[in-house]
């Protein structure tokens, strides 16, 4: 019987963590700036992020219609209340205009019947008409009253559908993207343009669950911004949030820590680096070959070797790429192993 390869860990590159330790120097004694070039101590473990925005918005359409104007385009800045997107509103148009001439008719004849109930009114108080003329008079009067009241609801929720052809900004922000052109046609729950407001942003990161402490404080994390510049790129977060659930299939929380209003130059989807105090130093991060790596639809993992030397087939968290050989992140420990090859990994499982 022909053996089958496997690949043990890399004791070179240590366990199966997100994170890094750093070799800094130690920071400068007394608080932090929330903007420098200070980099985090050696007692500060780094886990990979990305910058979110902490408000964004999707867009959407909710009639049909033919996109006519398209008034941004991605990058731009606009205010709260501006015109985005213009959709074919000519027949919601004319719909309210039909209402409205309604509207104006149903006021004219409640205008006629209410005169007429006043008169039947003074005629029954001089005893010219008797109760049930009165009664049939009042009662006109108020059908045509409802009638009118009805016109103007139906007007008013004409109108409404009208507006609902034209996109307008929800609040002041940047235009992340417009997934349409000219032309195209919307349909109700068609994303039509996306919006995120860029004095809000956060970074969030994955951290393994066992790695979480209950007492991390804003002040103590630093946020890293590679790419920026040296006075921009170490940064101390407003605030510090622990999501309260756990991914399942990774076993990572999530951390998130607000950006400070003045961190210019970033956008949501920039890679960042969280570095957090207090956490068990290791080696560094788990490497194995981009080979094992199975993918299917949005579920990636490993064929893992059990005791019998079995392969199962496992979801982990990927990270980034050296050479030939791919970080593990999470859904792997270091004492495991893996079968080099998925695809003769899958055979064999079969």
């Amino acid at each position: 019987m022909k053996s089958r390869q496997i690949w043990p860990l890399n004791p070179i590159f240590g366990i199966a963590l997100a994170w890094s330790i750093a070799t800094h120097s130690a920071l400068a004694a007394g608080a932090a700036p929330a903007t420098g070039t200070t980099p985090p101590s050696s007692q500060l473990a780094s886990f990979d992020a990305v910058v979110e925005a902490e408000r964004q918005t999707v867009m959407a359409a909710q009639v049909s219609g033919a996109v006519v104007e398209i008034s941004v385009k991605a990058g731009d800045r606009v205010q709260a209340g501006q015109s985005l997107l213009r959709m074919d509103a000519r027949a919601a148009n004319q719909s309210a205009a039909v209402s409205e001439a309604q509207v104006q008719s149903a006021r004219a004849a409640l205008a006629v019947a209410s005169k007429d109930y006043e008169r039947q009114k003074q005629l029954f108080a001089q005893d010219y008409i008797s109760q049930a003329a009165l009664e049939r008079a009042e009662a006109r009067f108020k059908a045509t009253e409802a009638e009118t009241n009805a016109q103007l609801a139906q007007a008013a929720a004409a109108h409404t559908q009208a507006g609902y052809y034209t996109l307008r900004a929800p609040y002041a922000g940047v235009v992340a993207e417009v997934p349409v052109m000219l032309g195209d046609m919307a349909m109700p729950g068609r994303p039509l343009l996306m919006l995120y407001d860029p004095a809000g942003l956060r970074v969030t990161a994955a951290v393994p669950q066992g790695s979480i402490q209950a007492g991390w404080t804003a002040a103590a994390v630093k946020v890293e911004l590679p790419g920026q510049t040296a006075e921009r790129q170490w940064v101390t977060p407003s605030y510090l949030k622990v999501l309260p659930t756990v991914d399942p299939a990774t076993h990572t929380m999530q951390v998130r820590l607000g950006l400070p209003a003045a961190t210019p130059g970033v956008a949501p989807g920039t890679f960042a680096r969280v570095w957090l105090p207090g956490v068990e130093k290791t080696a560094g991060p788990l490497m194995v070959p981009l080979s094992a790596v199975v993918r299917r639809a949005e579920m990636t993992g490993l064929y893992v070797l059990d005791a019998q030397g079995r392969p199962l087939l496992r979801q982990v968290r990927l990270g980034r790429v050296i050479n030939d050989q791919v970080e593990v992140l999470s859904g792997l420990d270091a004492n495991e192993k893996v079968a080099p090859d998925a695809q003769a990994a899958l055979t064999a499982a079969h």
